[in-house]
């Protein structure tokens, strides 16, 4: 694995664990050679896993679209920083640079920009790992949502295991090294 597109939000969060797991993937993902592209904010989590993984030597590549790049204050101190026209642009361009993706706490734009790289994952675009750090337990309200998808027939059990979870971004990113692609069941019969 090169690079890896991490998801994460713009706010810090109530709980200081999310900035402080956020400083931790951030430093491991240096430590192990392997690049961040993210959204391109110096605020809110998005800053601290970008900050964390410069102090330690990273590559950092940001992406953001131009009308967020003085909302969210862009970042000045990355290796590279791609600013797009727009959402949909931003997204493509994330998913273009990175082999794998992960999401750290975040709000409804972590949650949609991780419902569609999954959705590509399912619909076979692509065959890059996806997993969720599942923070303090951020997570399982939405893995628990996944399991009821599956329960209620929207959603195949095969589909729902491509994303991995896990509260220890050291496991997920193992388990990121020896990802093979599933060969996954077309998503309707």
């Amino acid at each position: 694995m090169r690079r890896i597109c991490v998801f994460c939000g713009s706010s810090p969060g109530k709980d200081p664990v999310y900035a402080e797991q956020a400083a931790v993937l951030g430093k491991l993902l240096a430590e192990r050679g392997i690049g961040l592209v993210y959204g391109g904010a110096s605020v809110g989590i998005m800053g601290v896993v970008a900050d964390a993984a410069l102090a330690a030597g990273g590559d950092v590549i940001g992406v953001i679209p131009q009308h967020l790049k003085r909302v969210e204050i862009a970042h000045a101190g990355l290796t590279e920083l791609y600013v797009t026209a727009d959402m949909h642009e931003r997204k493509a361009k994330m998913a273009e640079l990175a082999d794998g993706f992960l999401a750290l706490p975040g709000g409804a734009g972590t949650l949609e920009e991780l419902a569609e790289v999954w959705t590509w994952a399912q619909l076979g675009l692509h065959s890059k790992p996806l997993g969720l750090v599942d923070v303090a337990g951020y997570y399982r309200p939405l893995r628990e949502f996944a399991d009821h998808m599956v329960a209620e027939g929207f959603l195949r059990q095969e589909h729902r295991d491509l994303v991995f979870v896990d509260a220890d971004p050291v496991v997920l990113l193992d388990a990121f090294a020896r990802y093979e692609a599933p060969t996954v069941a077309k998503w309707v019969q």
